[in-house]
């Protein structure tokens, strides 16, 4: 049985010195699955790890992509999986970190069977969200994909758009084929390839959490933030790059391109959004199945628990 180490948990918890600690005792590579560190261009506000934190633990999904080609859910599997698979053909230990846990999920439980959307149909999609708004694609779902309609919440215009553009593909309600793949997936991928998980969820209180969000903060300003992303748009980048509308490197735009937007604006910002993905990271792992620890209190114990998940292999 081949075994995987996952460690997640909500954005600032110690994902990462908890895992380069765990790679350095126990040995293994690290695939990251936190999908700002795919990309080249940016190091400060994604909290990267340092090269000199990385020496000595091979990393991988880092750094492998420009933020003018944004990689989505498929493409990490696509390409994560292939060193997965080779990583545990060769006995290696396996960490994947990171707080993409959508990116998790299709990595170990497997994607929806959702065919490539025809450039014909994305581009009459854009034309009709162009001239009319969401308005329209709302009414095609009511009238052909009603358990998309109630299920998707008005404002949530991508994944609206989606599930027009996969029956205007394929005939099929969304909803349908989403019931099908679900059904498929009543026994996970890593349960049929006979994969063992053992899963460290790092989490503390809130208002200390927060106090290492401030600071965290802080120490990306005072690091460089708003120079990396100003440096960015003066070799061409738009700023309308999806990875240049995340957290930190968004509020940095801003402040770059208005007057009136100062730092003690831009910190706050950037504070209360981190703090609302990670209520919305906390959300997503509730009902994962996994084990609990405080990042900095129970250190001893998150590699107690772990020595004793390797040694099991021992009785597979």
């Amino acid at each position: 049985m081949k075994k995987i180490c996952i460690i997640s948990g909500p954005t600032a918890s110690g994902k990462t010195q908890t895992s380069i600690n765990l790679a350095k005792k126990f040995g293994g590579e690290i695939i990251n699955f936190d999908s700002l560190l795919f990309y080249k261009e940016l190091n400060i506000g994604t909290a990267k790890p340092s090269f000199e934190e990385r020496e000595g633990v091979p990393h991988h999904m880092v750094d492998i992509e420009s933020i003018r080609n944004p990689i989505n859910a498929a493409d990490f599997v696509s390409r994560a999986m292939p060193t997965l698979l080779s990583l545990l053909e060769n006995n290696r230990m396996v960490y994947l970190v990171g707080g993409s846990g959508f990116y998790l999920q299709a990595l170990i439980y497997g994607m929806y069977d959702s065919p490539t959307t025809p450039k014909e149909i994305m581009e009459q999609s854009d034309s009709l969200y162009e001239k009319e708004g969401i308005i329209p694609f709302l009414k095609i779902l009511q009238q052909n994909d009603e358990e998309s309609f109630l299920r998707l919440h008005e404002n949530d215009h991508y994944r609206i758009r989606r599930a027009v553009e996969h029956f205007w593909s394929t005939g099929i309600a969304f909803s349908k084929a989403k019931q099908l793949m679900e059904e498929k997936r009543k026994i996970p991928l890593y349960q049929r390839m006979n994969w063992k998980l053992h899963h460290i969820y790092l989490d503390l209180p809130k208002d200390q959490h927060f106090e290492i969000i401030q600071k965290r903060t802080n120490e990306m300003l005072k690091n460089g933030l708003v120079q990396e992303v100003r440096s960015l748009l003066e070799k061409g980048f738009t700023g309308e790059e999806k990875p240049l509308q995340s957290i930190g490197h968004k509020e940095s735009l801003r402040f770059i391109q208005e007057d009136d937007y100062n730092e003690e604006q831009m910190v706050e910002d950037i504070n209360i959004a981190t703090r609302q993905l990670a209520k919305s990271q906390r959300t997503w792992f509730k009902k994962w199945e996994k084990n609990c620890y405080h990042p900095i209190i129970d250190k001893n114990n998150i590699e107690k628990d772990f020595q004793v998940f390797l040694e099991a292999k021992n009785n597979d």
